[in-house]
């Protein structure tokens, strides 16, 4: 970050010396010191006939997954981060007399991502397992995806600072999954916790709690996007003297 912020101050430097009030604002945005207008999307998983898992409670993960979903969009937006959300009703997305309702619900949302040309796709989940003593909160990325990796791994991190430092799982790679192999732009699935774990379950379901979890990925969400994770893994910035600056893998300083 030390790195980030002199290399910065260099720029400014330069570009203050050199240019019209005009082209500095062009190169500082270029090189992304001047504020942008970043934005994120978040997918809540499932939705109306699709229940997704069940909890030992019987609470249905498509409503944790939404309310988990709509704390995290109000902490980004108060952050000044535009949120594109996959559904914000109970529902799937899809026609109501589909034969492949799943199917095109998927392949909507990943239509809607791709459209929305996010940064990157926080998708919401909430996991199971046929014992219920497994818990703790997991994110996954596609296994190619060098920034999806660097997001899983952020998100994982604060997940375990803010949930649970018990916690001892780490970012996994997965190249099965349909949302994460047919979007255009980094996309992670966060699995916030076990509904099969009642301890687990029990906490999921309160506001308390989701609130937590939106916290804990939206404070990730902001340090990726002021350390420069962005759908672009490079920055190049050309000076009209001749003075090429280059900042390569942001997201490493």
């Amino acid at each position: 970050m030390k790195k980030a912020v002199g290399l910065g101050c260099f720029i400014l430097a330069i570009a203050l010396l050199l240019f019209s009030n005009e082209q500095v604002k062009q190169v500082l945005s270029e090189a992304n010191l001047i504020k942008q207008d970043y934005v994120i999307v978040i997918d809540p998983g499932h939705g109306g006939e699709d229940s997704g898992k069940v909890s030992v409670n019987n609470t249905y993960e498509k409503d944790i997954n939404l309310q988990i979903a709509n704390r995290l969009k109000k902490y980004l937006e108060s952050s000044d981060v535009k949120v594109v959300m996959t559904r914000e009703e109970d529902k799937m997305l899809c026609d109501a007399g589909s034969l492949h309702k799943k199917a095109e619900d998927m392949r909507n949302r990943c239509s809607l991502i791709n459209k929305a040309k996010p940064e990157f796709t926080v998708s919401i989940h909430q996991n199971s397992y046929t014992s219920g003593e497994i818990s703790g909160a997991q994110v996954f990325y596609h296994t190619q995806s060098k920034e999806g990796k660097i997001i899983a791994d952020c998100i994982q991190k604060h997940l375990v600072s803010y949930l649970d430092k018990e916690n001892k799982r780490v970012a996994k790679g997965n190249e099965s999954y349909y949302l994460l192999k047919n979007t255009e732009n980094p996309t992670v699935i966060v699995e916030c916790g076990f509904l099969s774990n009642k301890e687990e379950a029990d906490k999921l379901e309160t506001e308390a709690y989701q609130d937590r979890v939106a916290w804990a990925i939206h404070m990730s969400v902001m340090e990726l996007l002021s350390s420069g994770t962005k759908k672009s893994e490079q920055v190049n910035v050309t000076v009209q003297s001749g003075l090429r600056i280059y900042c390569a893998d942001r997201a490493k300083m």
